[in-house]
């Protein structure tokens, strides 16, 4: 009889499975994977936040050329920057921004910042060259940059070495491409820093024959005009070049200031001042657009300024000064452009505050005296404090207006000669050689001389010149 084995009643002997096995073993070993590759980077966790676009190069460079033409430089500088982080290795992108660096000095007021920013420029077109050795482009910008570094008021002997190293870039950028517009206009612009006046024409008249419609073009050409003294028909190259960029300020700058040369020049007082006036359309123009833009450029105020003091209206010229001022309280140079004014109105005590605070720097109460005439308290204002300049041939003329003012009033009782010659010989150290500055420097010192003898070098104190410079240009 065939009987069946016993069942186990309660314990049954486990089998291995080898299938089971293999396959807890491959989910082990995928999870180990995984998690390497979430800690590598190479795979997302899920439900992580989608990451922000990055943009590109191309983008922001878009966005530099439409802050440019909009008449706003520092916005289209840093988007630049931005495009040069993005490609650094990208030529063309360092060209635009050497070039917006350039013009945006022109927006500048102190030597310190204006130095600064064309180092950048430089430093920008030195590495577009870099990238591209063989491009004309960059290497007439280089001449281009390098032609704005050779102002002798701001670099003193090493000018000389940059106006000759931009001429010969400017000439490696016409070997290269003989119709680059822009590498002729830059060395027509060269060429007049070198009074090279004929060879200047013929490249300007050959850059505005290729292409007339480049604003560069319309500006070196204006700019060619009024070195001739041609300051009409300068005014009809920069008004064809701000139909090109309407917002650029600069250029309105320019026009109003050859309109008031020529208003300084005429004869005939209606005339004179219907040009006087002119420029202050040109100027306002310039003031107003900046408005639009929310651009705070003290520029043209100090322009109109320099017209109404050219027309004798201290009290306006004044108002214009304290308005740039309210952009850049802390700017000495518009401290010293102040007490030129006060200076030139006869308030030689109003001028004294704010030519300290130029040339020897000012704390915050001084800085409302300078400003307001009174306390911070009293004007109801914030003082802030102010960092003078040093001696250039930009801030001589504080200086010596300075030393000159605090030498005519000086009295027995209240004698400010000790600071007034400290400030006679800083100047003659570094300016004895111009004469008209000596003269202004030795009327001043007779004065002190005079008082320290008890008036027995004459019986009367000579006068302290009224016009003691031509004031700064814009």
């Amino acid at each position: 009889m065939n009987v069946p084995g016993r069942k186990p009643i309660f314990n049954r002997r486990p089998e291995p499975n080898l299938y089971r096995m293999f396959f807890w073993i491959v989910l082990i070993l995928g999870g180990i994977w995984l998690i390497r590759q979430i800690d590598a980077g190479d795979i997302k966790p899920l439900f992580e936040a989608t990451p922000t676009p990055t943009r590109n190069a191309d983008s922001y460079a878009l966005e530099g050329d439409a802050q440019f033409t909009a008449g706003k430089l520092d916005a289209a500088i840093t988007a630049y920057q931005e495009a040069v982080r993005v490609e650094p290795n990208n030529a063309t992108i360092w060209i635009k921004l050497a070039r917006i660096q350039t013009y945006s000095t022109r927006l500048l007021v102190t030597d310190d910042a204006t130095r600064t920013r064309l180092a950048e420029a430089l430093a920008s077109a030195d590495k577009a060259v870099e990238l591209a050795p063989d491009d004309s482009l960059a290497h007439a910008t280089r001449a281009f940059v390098l032609d704005w570094n050779a102002n002798p008021n701001l670099f003193g002997e090493d000018a000389a070495d940059s106006l000759l190293e931009a001429d010969r870039e400017a000439t490696r950028a016409v070997q290269l491409d003989k119709n680059n517009t822009l590498a002729l206009a830059y060395y027509a612009e060269i060429l007049i820093d070198q009074q090279k006046w004929t060879q200047a024409g013929d490249y300007i008249d050959q850059a505005l024959a290729q292409d007339p419609s480049l604003m560069d073009v319309h500006r070196v050409h204006a700019y060619v005009l009024e070195s001739l003294g041609e300051y009409n028909l300068a005014i009809q190259a920069y008004d064809r070049a701000i139909e090109i960029t309407p917002n650029m300020t600069f250029l309105y700058i320019q026009a109003g200031a050859n309109y008031r040369t020529l208003g300084f020049r005429s004869p005939n007082e209606d005339t004179q001042r219907q040009l006087f006036e002119k420029s202050l359309e040109y100027f306002d123009k310039a003031a107003r657009i900046n408005e639009q833009l929310g651009v705070k450029d003290p520029t043209p105020y100090l322009s109109i300024a320099r017209t109404y003091s050219q027309m004798g209206e201290y009290f306006s010229a004044s108002r214009n000064v304290r308005k740039a001022l309210e952009f850049e309280p802390d700017n000495a140079d518009v401290y010293g452009q102040l007490g030129i004014v006060f200076f030139k109105s006869r308030n030689y005590e109003g001028s004294i505050p704010a030519l300290k605070c130029a040339i020897r720097g000012c704390e915050e109460e001084e800085s409302c005296q300078a400003r307001f005439g009174s306390s911070c308290a009293e004007a109801e204002e914030v003082g802030v404090k102010v960092t003078g300049q040093a001696l250039s041939a930009s801030t001589v003329v504080y200086y010596y207006t300075y030393g000159s003012v605090l030498a005519a009033l000086s009295r027995p009782q209240q004698n400010y000669c000790a600071e007034a010659r400290q400030i006679f010989d800083e100047v003659k150290a570094q300016f004895g050689g111009d004469a008209d500055i000596a003269g202004i420097i030795a009327a001043g010192e007779f004065i002190c001389d005079d008082l320290a003898s008890g008036g027995a070098l004459s019986a009367s104190t000579p006068q302290i010149s009224m016009t003691p410079t031509p004031t700064p240009v814009p």
